[in-house]
């Protein structure tokens, strides 16, 4: 009996402590280089991406912003092929979505986790990616 005293309030503090990320403050750590990490399919596969050529480059100007891809070079510059995807920011049901709309398509992701090292967002087709920080090439000796 006193065992249900003690268990009972330990699962509330464990419910209350595992609350959804606030979106508005997920929104100030979309900005910035991502490398992606991972993709989760809807079959529950993993794919893994130990080296990447290509990072999504993520600029937030208010409720709006762009992904453009880029290429990291030794120098720690970045190249582009210019094209971007503008998205806008809308928070539904308690959750951030990226809206994207391009003149051949249009799409929403859903962020799940934006912290300052890690991004994590499911898409349309219920694939999870999981980025993590761009660290720049570093060359000096240790």
């Amino acid at each position: 009996m006193k065992l249900k005293f003690i268990i009972i309030p330990l699962l509330f503090l464990f419910a209350i402590s595992c609350e959804k990320p606030n979106p508005k403050e997920q929104i100030q750590n979309l900005s910035g280089y991502w490398e992606i990490k991972s993709v989760k399919m809807p079959d529950g596969e993993k794919k893994e991406f130990d080296i990447n050529t290509i990072i999504d480059h993520i600029e937030v100007n208010g409720d709006s912003g762009a992904r453009t891809k880029v290429s990291p070079k030794f120098d720690g510059t970045f190249t582009t092929n210019g094209v971007s995807e503008s998205f806008t920011l809308k928070i539904e049901n308690d959750s951030l979505r990226m809206y994207y709309k391009t003149p051949f398509n249009e799409w929403k992701e859903t962020v799940i986790k934006a912290k300052d090292s890690t991004l994590t967002v499911i898409n349309r087709d219920n694939k999870i990616y999981t980025y993590t920080k761009f660290q720049k090439f570093d060359f000096s000796e240790k």
